[in-house]
């Protein structure tokens, strides 16, 4: 647990640059290698220790396993490094925080051990065994504005993901291990006080291991953060560690004294443990302190906390799967009677992902941040300075912390009126889905479970639709220069594809009912159908406009100011193109009519098992329930199928079929326009629920005014329903440059296209 704060190398002679800065002493990369395997060495016997130290914690009191380790490592650092003889005189002042330290370290110590006895070795060291850096990059990113970027959040992000798994996904609820502490039988207060505290959460013992381990590491980190002042006033780390271990033994003695006292030692013989006790006091504090004190001061702290983490997860993992051992297993035997089974912490599928997340977490937030690297070295002033040009994202990716991205997204969620729809129909979902799923609970209906687990599925939907409205506004950036509109086109096309799924099963599934009707037991589903109509319904009517918006109806678009910009040239004078950007005529929705299905779907299935359960309680028809849901899944895949090939058609870049007379006809309208010759290459796309792109060549001759012509074909097409048009302006003048000749236009459009078609070689010829 002890952790390195370099103390003893802060006043060291000067590396190879000279003078006495502070930092790591710059070593070759070839000399690190014997470092970072040492490094690792020491992880993997630190985690054979803590294997070790679960199995004598079986056996021996907690506080008593905290007094014996203490008493070692204090005799033989006081041996080492003479703290009382070396080093300057200890002034009372500084006695007192050395107590202070001591009586943190005794705490860390007591929530660290107990939460191992709790979750077993593996789960401790995936969760405690975090360098500093690591646990600081993480509470950075979540509650500060210098996080450091993406890569950072999505390590913390990481490291989440790895605590859930270890809560949610973790089969270890051990029934045995419940037998081995009842009520009233505790070893100690301390461990009936601990104990209670558990229960009080509602939650296994494992998993409450979990929350008390995360607790240690946050404690952990932040008494070696406010030790760092103290390591110099003392003279170094290491006299600090050798007082602090001294004093903890002086404080546990007393209270060691009363346990030996007052309680049954579940101890034979205390010779038989001299030998475990010996390895985890060298390995597990003893090796792992000075090792880490070494390749601290010898490498950069990010490349220590990366190369100690990996062996260490690695290790719990594998000794989690393969802990034998001919002490552990008399250990054990002295703990249990013999009639008792195994009651280890297993390896579960959730242990596996969140040491795999762990490992991810723990390599992201122990790197060097990247901020500041995207510049591009330019040159060097008069002076000699360097000059670097940044790229505009350089300084517009800056880092928030979560909760202000919370805020922020919860603002901009509110100020929209489809994204604000969704979070109240959300809100009001789950608040249904936990009343059912607590009522299912309380009255041990398997139905209610059963359907309100179904609905917390369903909001996996809206929150897709939630996130797909709200990532539509983020602004364009310098690599998606179009933006974020299409999400939502992908978000219905994601959720169709769900709701085609669950048709397809629920399709299946009635149609095996069809042949063999099941019995049911209708005594809860009415009362849960009806509440999941009512709020259906709700959805339905604040979700309606999505259905009328698919038919290409104009309302309901964003309108984007008007503008165009002047020709700009491309190596010639008469060459050049323009851009314009006008009102949008409306479109479809694909994200809120994929949320309107879904709610829609619900509603369907609702109606049909309250009209399913009035023909079984009436009339004993049990083949009404698969002829409800067959129906259900016809109505929901044909309803889903248009939606499917709408979104389809956009992603496809098809021509809007709602503008496709007013394109031709707007075509034919350019062709007659005085002074255009001819177009070509016109191609026109939906981008979005708002936007229609386009893109068109105009061949004009040459002593026309060009913006006329510009605008003359914007209007056109914007009448048409293009709101977002380029247009490129090709001079007759331009075709006689390129071809050298003067025929006539249509010779050199010919000639222009044979051109296009040939394939150059590096050395200028080509090849037909």
């Amino acid at each position: 647990m002890e952790e390195k704060y370099g103390g003893d190398a802060l006043a060291r002679p000067g590396g190879s640059g000279g003078g006495g800065g502070l930092g790591p002493v710059d070593v070759p990369s070839a000399r690190l290698t014997k470092f970072i395997v040492l490094l690792c060495f020491t992880k993997c016997l630190k985690a054979v220790g803590l294997f070790e130290s679960y199995d004598l914690l079986k056996t021996v009191h907690i506080v008593q396993f905290i007094f014996i380790l203490k008493f070692g490592t204090a005799f033989l650092m006081v041996l080492f490094q003479k703290p009382f003889s070396s080093g300057k005189s200890i002034t009372k002042h500084q006695w007192i925080k050395i107590f202070k330290h001591a009586v943190a370290g005794c705490i860390i110590s007591l929530l660290w051990f107990f939460g191992l006895t709790l979750c077993g070795p593996l789960r401790t060291l995936l969760l405690f065994e975090h360098s500093d850096i690591v646990v600081i990059s993480l509470l950075s990113v979540l509650f500060t504005s210098s996080g450091g970027g993406p890569a950072k959040t999505r390590g913390a992000a990481f490291f989440i993901i790895a605590v859930i798994c270890l809560l949610l996904f973790d089969n270890d609820d051990l029934m045995a291990k419940m037998a081995e502490h009842p009520e009233g039988h505790h070893d100690s207060a301390l461990t009936h006080m601990l104990y209670t505290a558990i229960a009080f959460l509602g939650v296994a013992d494992h998993k409450g291991g979990v929350l008390l381990l995360v607790l240690a590491l946050c404690c952990k980190v932040g008494f070696h953060t406010a030790s760092r002042k103290l390591c110099i006033d003392v003279g170094g780390a290491k006299r600090l560690q050798a007082l602090s271990h001294l004093v903890s033994v002086l404080l546990l003695c007393p209270w060691v004294f009363v346990l030996s006292v007052t309680t049954e030692s579940k101890v034979a013989s205390w010779f038989s443990l001299i030998m475990p006790f010996t390895t985890v006091i060298f390995f597990v504090m003893i090796l792992d302190f000075y090792v880490d004190s070494i390749c601290s001061s010898k490498m950069e702290v990010s490349s220590c906390a990366r190369y100690g983490s990996f062996p260490i997860f690695i290790s719990a993992l594998l000794f989690g799967n393969f802990w034998t051992h001919p002490i552990t297993d008399q250990l054990r035997a002295m703990n249990r009677a013999t009639h008792q089974e195994s009651t280890e912490h297993v390896l579960s599928g959730g242990v596996v992902v969140s040491a795999v997340f762990f490992i991810l977490s723990a390599n992201i937030l122990s790197s060097p941040s990247k901020r500041g690297q995207k510049g591009t070295l330019i040159g060097y002033s008069p002076e000699g300075t360097p000059l670097y040009n940044f790229m505009g994202d350089a300084f517009q990716h800056s880092s928030q912390s979560i909760p202000r991205f919370i805020k922020e997204s919860l603002k901009q969620i509110l100020e929209e009126s489809d994204s604000r729809q969704i979070f109240y129909f959300l809100c009001l979902n789950l608040l249904f889905t936990f009343v059912e799923l607590f009522y299912g609970v309380l009255t041990n209906s398997l139905g209610l479970i059963s359907d309100g687990f179904h609905m917390l599925f369903d909001c996996s939907a809206l929150v897709m639709g939630l996130f797909a409205a709200l990532m539509s506004r983020w602004k364009a950036t310098r690599i998606f220069s179009y933006g974020y509109g299409r999400i939502e086109i992908l978000s219905g096309f994601i959720n169709g594809l769900f709701l085609i799924v669950i048709a397809f099963f629920v399709f299946m599934e009635s149609v095996a009912r069809l042949i063999d009707p099941p019995e049911l037991d209708t005594n809860m589903l009415t009362p849960v159908s009806v509440g999941g109509l009512i709020v259906n319904l709700i959805g339905i009517c604040a979700f309606s406009h999505a259905h009328s918006h698919s038919h290409g109806a104009s309302q309901g678009g964003c309108h984007s100011s008007d503008h165009s910009h002047s020709q700009h040239t491309h190596g010639h004078s008469d060459h050049g193109h323009s851009h314009s950007h006008g009102p949008s005529g409306g479109g479809m929705n694909a994200n809120m009519r994929g949320v309107f299905l879904h709610v829609l779907a619900d509603t369907l299935g609702s109606i049909g098992v309250i009209v399913s359960t009035v023909l079984i309680e009436q009339f004993g028809w049990f083949v009404a329930d698969p002829l409800c849901s067959l129906f259900i899944a016809v109505l929901i895949f044909l309803s889903v199928v248009p939606l499917i090939k709408d979104a389809c058609q956009v992603l496809l870049l098809r021509l809007p079929p709602e503008h496709e007379k007013e394109l031709h006809a707007a075509l034919e309208k350019i062709q007659k326009i005085e002074g255009l010759i001819s177009y070509r290459d016109p191609h026109f796309w939906r981008h979005s629920a708002s936007i229609v792109a386009g893109t068109i060549h105009i061949q004009v001759t040459s002593d026309v005014l060009e913006q006329r012509i510009v605008q003359q074909v914007t209007g056109i097409l914007k009448d048409a329903g293009v709101n977002n048009l380029t247009i490129q302006v090709e001079k007759e003048a331009y075709f006689q440059h390129m071809s050298g000749l003067s025929t006539g236009f249509h010779d050199v459009l010919a000639m222009t296209k044979q051109m296009e078609s040939m394939k150059y070689c590096k050395d200028g010829t080509y090849i037909m």
